[in-house]
């Protein structure tokens, strides 16, 4: 038995980020503030190579420069 998420093509984690978000939007006004703010999140990695740490990237910079790198392949093709 497939779930909806998995049928309708997303990943659990997309589909919590999903949920999460329509039950922020549903609150009133400043019970929405508070819970917005908590909802906000900054991660960072780093890539290991030969045993020792590089340069920690912040993930949501990192992704959005591939995904444009991405799609200037896409569209060189």
């Amino acid at each position: 038995m497939a779930f909806a998420w998995k049928a309708a093509g997303l990943t659990y984690n997309r589909y919590l980020a999903v949920a999460a978000r329509v039950v922020r939007r549903s609150l009133k006004e400043e019970q929405r503030i508070g819970v917005e703010r908590r909802g906000e999140m900054d991660l960072k990695f780093a890539k290991w190579q030969n045993g020792k740490q590089g340069d920690n990237k912040n993930l949501a910079d990192a992704n959005t420069s591939a995904m444009a790198e991405h799609a200037g392949q896409q569209t060189a093709q």
